[in-house]
């Protein structure tokens, strides 16, 4: 991968201003969101606003966008800068260092692919780092970062997978990762070993994709050579649909495709024509609530993002930036009267009852287990499909839960 120069966006009202050409729809009135009396807070967002990540991550800008209206509602003015990544760990760490030493944030939100590339210098400054967990190890062994669906072990094993493919009728697995990406090479073994432990056939694994390619012809030539009829990723949406498509060409019937990303807007307003065709049917994990569910949660979610001025449904980077921010607001509310990046270090790991603003359906989880966590809160998955421009329910899925398969560990290639 070539390196690409890193773009600090300085202010939240030059960010907005650039970020209207990326299509982020961002307005830097509500980016500053002042109030009377409310307690000020600046944050960074390091996140994968351009490059081959971008695709998965950009609109988490418009997450914590609307989780400005939230931290209102909690007397907080949220102020946030956006540190882009430029997709390579070495843009990581160049954002997270200015958002660091030139803006002197408080705490940083991510969403990215790259996120462990400034993770030791975080870690070194002693600031609290709260985000999805989509990354590396970094979560598991660093006390500073905190992850709104837990401190992720992909290389342990959750069955939820194999009993959600194992309901769809999947007899023959193909599942890819990328190799970049220690956490998607690990939920790629983890998923081969989950199916296994249903008695699904694994007939296609590969752990070593190239980051963001879509050079996907072999790799479908191969999984119908080794007559899969099921199909998981855990791969950025560029890289996911060109492989839909390419299977379809090839007359490949697939009775599951379950993608980790591309709920919601991800599909329905970021996809071309041609990737929302070779969706339909497409099966997608979020960790979450869905938003068809209507529970009161996500409606005030819903409510936040069109606050936010953000149409349509969440993306899963919405998601976890709206989720960043509720996080980061329970944090504050232990960090005493003029909150600082110590003090919000302190109240986040005293932290053990998180409820994901109440979209885990009354589930809560200790953010600061930093041992057993495999695949979200009670290891459950909630489960959408696309259908026309809509998505429904799968049935049973709504969660789907598993358990930790004991003494078993994968471990991908490097």
């Amino acid at each position: 991968m070539s390196r690409r120069k890193s773009r600090l966006f300085a202010t939240a009202t030059v960010m907005a201003t650039i970020a209207s050409g990326l299509g982020l729809g961002l307005s830097s009135s509500v980016a500053s969101a002042s109030g009377g009396g409310l307690k000020t807070i600046t944050v960074g967002v390091l996140t994968d606003v351009t490059g081959l990540a971008s695709s998965g991550n950009a609109t988490s800008v418009q997450g914590v966008r609307a989780g400005v209206y939230l931290a209102k509602r909690e007397g907080y003015n949220l102020k946030y800068v956006v540190g882009d990544t430029a997709s390579s760990p070495a843009g990581a760490l160049t954002a997270g260092q200015s958002l660091v030493e030139e803006h002197h944030v408080t705490a940083v939100l991510t969403v990215s692919a790259l996120a462990f590339g400034a993770a030791p210098f975080f870690k070194a400054q002693g600031i609290p780092v709260i985000g999805a967990a989509e990354d590396a190890t970094e979560w598991t062994t660093d006390d500073n970062m905190f992850s709104i669906y837990g401190a992720i072990h992909g290389n342990l094993v959750t069955t939820a997978y194999g009993k959600f493919f194992k309901s769809q009728g999947v007899t023959n697995l193909g599942t890819i990762g990328y190799n970049i990406s220690p956490e998607s090479a690990d939920s790629t073994e983890g998923s081969a070993v989950s199916v296994k432990q249903e008695g699904i056939k694994v007939g296609y694994l590969n752990a070593a994709f190239p980051f963001g390619s879509t050079n996907v012809q072999p790799i479908a030539l191969a999984m119908k050579a080794a007559g899969v009829n099921g199909f998981t990723a855990a791969i950025d949406p560029n890289s996911a649909y060109a492989l839909i498509v390419a299977l379809k060409n090839l007359g490949v019937h697939l009775k599951a495709t379950l993608l980790g990303t591309g709920y919601g807007g991800d599909v329905v307003n970021q996809a071309t024509p041609a990737q929302a065709q070779a969706a339909q049917g497409v099966s997608f994990v979020n960790p979450f609530e869905i938003m068809e569910q209507n529970t009161p949660a996500t409606k005030q979610f819903a409510a936040d993002l069109k606050s936010a001025g953000v149409k349509g449904l969440p993306t899963s980077a919405e998601y976890n930036g709206y989720e960043s921010v509720g996080l980061l607001l329970q944090g504050l509310k232990g960090a005493g009267s003029n909150p600082t990046s110590a003090s919000l270090l302190s109240s986040l790991s005293k932290i053990h009852n998180w409820n994901a603003l109440g979209m885990w359906g009354g589930r809560t989880m200790n953010i600061n287990n930093r041992t057993s966590i495999v695949s979200g809160v009670d290891n459950c998955i909630w489960v959408a499909k696309l259908v026309g421009k809509g998505f429904d329910l799968v049935p049973g899925a709504d969660p789907v839960c598993g358990k930790t398969v004991p003494g078993v560990s994968v471990s991908p290639p490097t």
